[in-house]
């Protein structure tokens, strides 16, 4: 059951980023779920999975995640992706991460997600003595 769920988090998170609209990932939640990454969470239910998906499409012009590989097992997907697109500020980002689902009852019980943070530090301008 997981690689149905897991095949169908790919194409909503893609829809998502397509719409600028979380709705198609909110759906694949169970309602007593959480919703984490490293800096944000855990968010709890639909509504903290509606917020998280949210703040993630506000952060840039334009995304879009691919997948290049993605594993199951009987309760647990994982999804290692690359995302390319544009901060709000116009810059170019490409990062990469990785993924995990854990499903109960066909649902996404549990989210979280790990990736290269560094892509988003902005550089300081060099200061002179």
């Amino acid at each position: 059951m997981p690689s149905e769920v897991t095949a169908a988090f790919m194409r909503a998170l893609q829809e998502a980023e397509t719409s600028n609209d979380p709705s198609p990932l909110v759906a694949l939640y169970a309602e007593d779920s959480s919703t984490e990454n490293l800096s944000v969470g855990p968010l709890h239910g639909l509504e903290g999975a509606r917020d998280f998906w949210r703040r993630y499409l506000d952060v840039f012009q334009d995304i879009r995640s691919e997948f290049f590989h993605q594993s199951d097992d009987e309760r647990t997907g994982t999804m290692e992706w690359v995302a390319r697109g544009h901060l709000k500020s116009g810059k170019p980002i490409e990062y990469k991460g990785i993924s995990v689902i854990e499903v109960e009852g066909g649902k996404v019980k549990k989210f979280r997600t790990y990736y290269d943070s560094a892509a988003f530090v902005h550089e300081a301008p060099a200061s002179g003595t």
